[in-house]
C-alpha cells in the first residue's frame, strides 16, 4: 500500500508577520531584515505545544508554519494550494499587526479569504482600538464584514478554543480577551525555526520576559493593550527557551519588554543568563530599560554580566515641558549623563529614542537641543521618530473625542510621516526637520565625536562605525527608518497597494536598476567618508580624548551645562530638583 503524503485530518496554522508599504505602494521586504519578529516567535511558539498536545484528539494533527513578510515572500494562492492538498484545514493568522501593517494586513487577508480559508488579524492595531475607542473604526469594521475575525488581547490560553471553533462551526468574528490577559509563567516557549531566523541580520531571535509597564506616556499603546502591572515569565522559563535557541545555533536575543528594568522578575532572569554564561552558553542581549534603570542596585552590573551588549532607552526630549506634556515624569534631563555613563562602565552600547514634534518645538529649537545633545550627553546612537498618535495611545484617544483632524491611511502612522497638525510647524516642516535631523546627528564631525567616546570606554570604534553607518544610510538611501531598515531590498513588481497601478515591466525593471544604482553607490560613498573618518580617528593618540560629555558628573559644578540652562523649563526643573535634596538632606 502506498504511503499518505497527507494525514486525513490535517489543520494547517499559518502565522504571517505582515510588512507595510512604501511611500510608492510597494511593500517593503529584504533579502535580510533587520529586527526579528517576537509576536511571530511567540505564538508560533504557542500553536507547537497546541500541535503537540493534540488539543484537536489524537486522530488530529496540527502542522504549524511562519512566515515574516518583511524577509519572505507570501503569495496567498501558492501557499493556500499547498496547505489544502488532501482536504486539510487552514487558518491563516496575520500577527503582531501595527497600525501601519494594518492595510496590508487586511490586503492579504482579503486575498485569503477570497481563498476560503479562515483568517484572524491581530496585534497592537486591533488590541488599540478596541481598548481606547468608544466606536470601531471603520478599518476593523471593513475586516468583519469581509469575514474576517479579529483578535484582541494575547494568545496563551486562547488557541486551542479557536482551533475547536475552527473545526466545528467556524471562527467567530471577534475574540476580546483585553479584559483578561494572561500570567506568562510556564506558557510556551517563544521560538522560531532556525531557517526563519537566519533571514535576520545577526541571526537574532527574541522573546519577551515580561508585559506591562507601570508608567503613563500618553503616546504609548503597550500600556492601554498589555497593562501597567507586571506580568512575566519566571527564570526557568526564560532558561528553557534560551537552551532551545540555542540548540538551533542561536544565542543573540532582542528582548522586547517595553522595560525590561520594571520587570519583576530582573534579578533572577539576569542571575540565570548569568549561570548559563558560566556554562558555556554565551549570549548577545539587547534589551529596552527606562532612563531611571542606574538607580536600580546592581541593574546595569548584572546586565552587563548576563550578555547585554546593547541598552535602548527613550529619552524622547531634553525640554522638561515637553516630558511633562508627554506624561513622562520618570524622565528627569539631571539623570541623562550619570545614566548614560553608567551603561558605558558596563561595556554596553547605548541607543535612544528622540521624539521630534512636541507642542513646542519649532525646527529653531530641535536644532537647538541636538546640538546641546552632541555635546553634553554621551549617547552613541540616536534615532528620531515623529510624535504620532497611534491608535491605542491616549494621546489618540483624545484626539479623536476633540474631532481633531488624523491622517485616515493607517499606513502612515510609522512614526515617519506627519498625522495630525502641529500648533507651530507646518507639515512640511515637520518632516523637512525630521530628516534634517538624522544628518546633524550623524554628521561627520559627530560621527567622529562618538568614535572618539567609544575608544575611551573600551567599545571598538570599528564596530562603532558600522553602527553609525547602519543608522544613518537608511534614512537617506531608502527613505525608511533604520528599525524598517534590512540588507538588500527585494521590490516586487506586483506587490503593490490596491489602487495604485502595476507598472508595465519594459517601465519598472529599468526604473528599479537606475534605482538600485543610486541607492548602493550612494551607500558605498558613504560608507567610504565614515572608513576615513575612522582612520582619522585611529590615528589619534589613544586615551587622551575627553570632552563635556565623559566629564565625571558633579551636580554642582555641571550646573553651566547648556541642557540645564537652554530653556526656562531647564532652569525650573534644576531649581527645583535642588530644592528637594535640600529639604531631604542631600539625597
Amino acid at each position: 500500500m502506498a504511503a499518505r503524503t497527507t494525514p486525513p485530518n490535517l489543520v494547517h496554522i499559518l502565522w504571517i508577520k505582515p510588512s507595510h508599504y512604501d511611500d510608492d505602494g510597494y511593500v517593503i521586504q529584504w533579502w535580510r531584515s533587520s529586527l526579528p519578529a517576537n509576536s511571530l516567535a511567540t505564538v508560533y511558539g504557542i500553536a507547537l505545544d497546541c500541535a503537540q498536545r493534540r488539543v484537536l484528539g489524537p486522530e488530529v494533527e496540527i502542522r504549524v508554519r511562519a512566515l515574516d513578510e518583511t524577509n519572505s515572500r507570501v503569495d496567498p494562492a501558492r501557499l493556500v494550494r499547498e496547505l489544502q492538498a488532501g482536504g486539510a484545514r487552514v487558518l491563516v493568522g496575520l500577527v503582531g499587526v501595527q497600525t501601519n501593517q494594518y492595510p496590508r494586513a487586511l490586503d492579504l487577508a482579503r486575498r485569503f479569504r477570497a481563498l476560503g480559508v479562515a483568517v484572524a488579524i491581530g496585534g497592537f492595531h486591533v488590541s488599540g482600538c478596541l481598548a481606547m475607542l468608544k466606536e470601531r473604526p471603520v478599518e476593523l469594521q471593513q475586516a468583519l464584514d469581509g469575514g474576517i475575525t479579529l483578535f484582541a488581547g494575547e494568545l496563551e490560553g486562547r488557541l486551542e478554543g479557536m482551533l475547536q471553533d475552527l473545526m466545528g462551526a467556524g471562527l467567530k468574528p471577534l475574540y476580546n480577551y483585553l479584559l483578561d490577559l494572561p500570567d506568562m509563567t510556564g506558557t510556551p516557549t517563544p521560538i522560531l525555526p532556525a531557517d526563519r531566523v537566519r533571514l535576520t541580520m545577526g541571526r537574532r531571535a527574541s522573546f519577551d520576559a515580561g508585559r506591562g509597564c507601570p508608567y503613563q506616556c500618553s503616546f504609548c499603546t503597550i500600556i492601554n493593550v498589555q497593562g501597567r502591572k507586571s506580568r512575566h515569565r519566571d527564570a526557568d522559563d526564560v532558561e528553557r527557551l534560551v537552551r532551545a535557541n540555542w540548540a538551533q545555533g542561536i544565542t543573540n536575543f532582542f528582548i522586547t519588554d517595553d522595560n525590561f528594568a520594571r520587570n519583576t522578575q530582573w534579578e533572577a532572569i539576569f542571575d540565570r543568563l548569568i549561570a548559563l554564561q558560566g556554562q558555556g552558553i554565551v549570549l548577545q542581549l539587547v534589551i529596552q530599560a527606562d532612563t531611571q534603570s542606574h538607580r536600580i542596585p546592581h541593574f546595569i552590573e548584572k546586565a552587563g554580566k548576563a550578555g547585554v551588549t546593547r541598552i535602548f532607552m527613550g529619552m524622547e526630549s531634553i525640554n522638561p515641558d515637553a516630558l511633562k506634556s508627554a506624561q513622562k515624569g520618570q524622565n528627569k534631563i539631571t539623570d541623562y549623563r550619570a545614566m548614560l555613563q553608567a551603561w558605558h562602565r558596563a561595556g554596553v552600547l547605548t541607543y535612544a529614542g528622540y521624539i521630534l514634534g512636541f507642542p513646542n518645538d519649532t525646527p529653531q529649537t530641535i536644532r537647538r537641543d541636538l546640538a546641546i545633545i552632541q555635546r553634553e550627553l554621551p549617547v552613541d546612537i540616536l534615532e528620531f521618530f515623529i510624535l504620532t498618535p497611534l491608535p491605542g495611545s491616549l494621546d489618540h484617544q483624545r484626539l479623536v473625542e476633540a474631532g481633531v483632524r488624523l491622517d485616515p491611511d493607517m499606513n502612515n502612522y510609522d512614526t515617519q510621516h506627519v498625522t495630525t497638525d502641529h500648533p507651530l510647524m507646518s507639515a512640511d516642516e515637520w518632516l523637512g526637520i525630521y530628516r534634517e535631523a538624522w544628518d546633524r546627528f550623524y554628521s561627520p564631525a559627530h560621527v567622529a565625536t562618538v568614535l572618539r567616546r567609544a575608544r575611551v570606554w573600551g567599545y571598538d570604534p570599528k564596530h562603532m562605525m558600522s553602527k553609525l553607518f547602519a543608522f544613518h544610510a537608511p534614512i537617506v538611501y531608502e527613505r525608511l527608518h533604520p528599525l524598517e531598515g534590512g540588507l538588500l531590498r527585494i521590490k516586487r513588481r506586483r506587490e503593490r497597494r490596491p489602487g495604485l497601478p502595476i507598472e508595465h515591466p519594459a517601465v519598472f525593471y529599468p526604473k528599479l536598476a537606475l534605482e538600485f544604482v543610486r541607492k548602493y553607490a550612494g551607500a558605498y560613498l558613504m560608507h567610504r567618508r565614515y572608513q576615513r573618518i575612522l582612520a582619522q580617528v585611529l590615528a589619534e593618540p589613544a586615551g587622551t580624548y575627553t570632552d563635556a560629555a565623559m566629564a565625571p558628573v558633579d551636580e554642582a559644578g555641571d550646573e553651566h551645562l547648556a541642557l540645564f540652562t537652554a530653556t526656562a523649563a531647564a532652569r525650573e526643573f534644576v531649581q527645583k530638583r535642588r530644592s528637594r535634596k535640600a529639604v531631604l538632606g542631600g539625597t
